[in-house]
């Protein structure tokens, strides 16, 4: 039978750098997300203005 130590009863921990790669990776895709679903909103809300203004004018057309 092994002798009891810190490494038999603890996995060693590892590098630092390993968990901030991953927290870095995953903050990258959540910010790219956010930003795609941004721009596909923004997107639509332009062109529902464009409508809306298309609609305003010809309102104004019709009553003169």
């Amino acid at each position: 039978m092994s002798r009891a130590t810190r490494t038999n009863f603890f996995k060693p921990g590892g590098p630092v750098r390993d968990k901030a790669a991953t927290t870095e990776s995953a903050s990258r895709i959540i910010i790219e997300a956010e930003a795609a679903a941004r721009a596909k909103k923004t997107e639509r809300l332009r062109k529902l203005r464009l409508a809306a203004e298309i609609a305003a004018g010809e309102k104004v057309a019709d009553k003169t």
